[in-house]
């Protein structure tokens, strides 16, 4: 099967996703329209499953086996990332705060500068 046929779904993917959006909307719903007979800890519970089963509808979608291989490829992509060491991300913070007040006081020099010389140039002052 090409790439193009997978990635295209069908009709059936239409009604998964739409099945999705059903659920998603009868959480948001049912989130409401139980507000006073139950907590909202229980309403939460309630959302989070309709927003699990919704995740579960999509990814029997072509859409949403390619969301999902876009999600694990990143996962992989962050694990091969390094960050920086406290000490590292402290010293890149303090030169950074260094060069903006460097140039605060450069700024702040020549519109003194320009400002002093406008007022010679134009006699008030």
């Amino acid at each position: 099967m090409s790439n193009s046929k997978q990635a295209s779904g069908g009709s059936l993917d239409t009604l998964w996703m739409l099945a999705a959006l059903a659920v998603v909307g009868g959480g948001i719903a049912a989130f409401y329209m139980l507000q006073p007979q139950y907590n909202v800890a229980i309403r939460a519970g309630i959302m989070v499953a309709a927003v699990a089963a919704a995740a579960f509808l999509f990814y029997q979608t072509a859409n949403g086996r390619i969301a999902w291989g876009y999600l694990v490829g990143a996962r992989i992509e962050m694990r091969k990332t390094t960050f920086p060491t406290r000490q590292e991300s402290i010293q890149t913070t303090l030169l950074i705060a260094l060069v903006v007040l460097i140039v605060a006081l450069f700024l702040w020099g020549l519109d003194s500068f320009l400002l002093w010389a406008v007022q010679l140039l134009t006699g008030r002052g």
